[in-house]
């Protein structure tokens, strides 16, 4: 089989791998589709992460065709779609520094358990929208996070990829009103085909301002705060801290779910005495599957986040192409 895999420092190679054998309690699933993340240009950039560093399998966003199934294997069967758990590996996150990646031809789920470490999907699923599950579940934690209640006003800031996968998730947990601010155009008018409420673009109008419009003005101990109960980061920029804190009312939550390189600072005294709430958002720790259903009940929309569909044999394509700013949204490799 062919697998990616980091061969060194700002490197990546599709290599000669031998086909994994499937034990009594394992199963093997044929790749189908697999998302390209951006911490996977993160890894090749640094040669790969320990325990693997130097010979580390690419690939984290999972989907594919059960080929075989394990004699100690209940729930599952032979030709079922599935997406899988990348944490629940034994041998280590897959495509995440453990001894699997999802960007080859096939992959071993190691103890597979239906429920914990894959799922079945209905066959109608196209592949490139099920590979989105694992980013969705991402998002759907940061959002889980944030406790949101139907009444709350909330405001998305980045419309990529995990932004677009959390403005779905507020509205599926019933949230009333749901605003996406970006910088790009076709980034917020995709944003509203997918559900939102409104969009600013960040980059003409004054957000405080515009919020304050939409959600009306927020009691605070300083005058101009927007009405917004929650105001999540999924853009990793510091200039959404600083505006999300200067618009924040008393009692608002501000949740990170976007990847901060360089620190932030932030004025205290206005987290302090409007008792604002900071969140960080990591991972997926009770999301993973949680996220499934509604990705199979409304994968039209999900659909809308996938920008780029490559297949296997152009890897270099894809990788480049996802590691260019503004060049993509969602990128995902696609299997013969």
């Amino acid at each position: 089989m062919k697998l990616a895999m980091v061969t060194g420092a700002g490197k990546a190679e599709v290599v000669d791998a031998d086909r994994p054998q499937a034990g009594p309690r394992d199963v093997l699933v044929r790749m189908r589709a697999c998302g390209i993340c951006g911490s996977d240009a993160f890894y090749i950039a640094i040669g790969g992460i320990p325990p693997r560093q130097g010979r580390m399998p690419l690939g984290h966003e999972p989907a594919g065709e059960v080929v075989e199934v394990g004699s100690g294997v209940s729930g599952l069967a032979v030709g079922d779609h599935v997406v899988i758990n990348p944490m629940a590996a034994a041998s280590g996150i897959i495509g995440n520094g453990g001894a699997g990646g999802a960007l080859g031809d096939y992959l071993l789920v190691e103890n597979a358990v239906r429920g914990t470490s894959l799922e079945v999907i209905p066959d109608h699923i196209p592949w490139e929208v099920a590979a989105l599950n694992e980013p969705m579940a991402v998002a759907r934690h940061g959002v889980n996070r944030c406790k949101p209640e139907p009444s709350d006003k909330v405001v998305v800031f980045g419309a990529g990829p995990i932004g677009l996968g959390a403005t779905l998730a507020f509205k599926s947990v019933g949230v009333s009103h749901v605003v996406v601010a970006d910088l790009v155009p076709s980034r917020l008018e995709k944003a509203l085909r997918i559900g939102a409420d409104a969009v600013i673009n960040s980059a003409e109008e004054d957000v405080v301002r515009r919020l304050i419009e939409l959600h009306g003005e927020g009691q605070s101990v300083f005058p101009g705060k927007a009405g917004t109960d929650i105001y999540l980061d999924a853009a990793g920029a510091p200039a959404v801290v600083n505006t999300a804190l200067a618009a924040a009312k008393k009692g608002a939550t501000l949740a990170i779910v976007g990847v901060h390189k360089e620190p932030v600072p932030v004025e205290f005294v206005n987290v302090m005495s409007n008792e604002i709430s900071i969140v960080g958002c990591m991972g997926y720790p009770d999301e993973i599957f949680e996220v499934t259903d509604d990705l199979v009940a409304q994968w039209q929309k999900y659909a809308l986040i996938v920008s780029h569909t490559i297949p296997f044999e152009n890897l270099g394509e894809a990788l480049e192409l996802a590691g260019t700013p503004g060049a993509a949204d969602k990128v995902v490799v696609t299997f013969r």
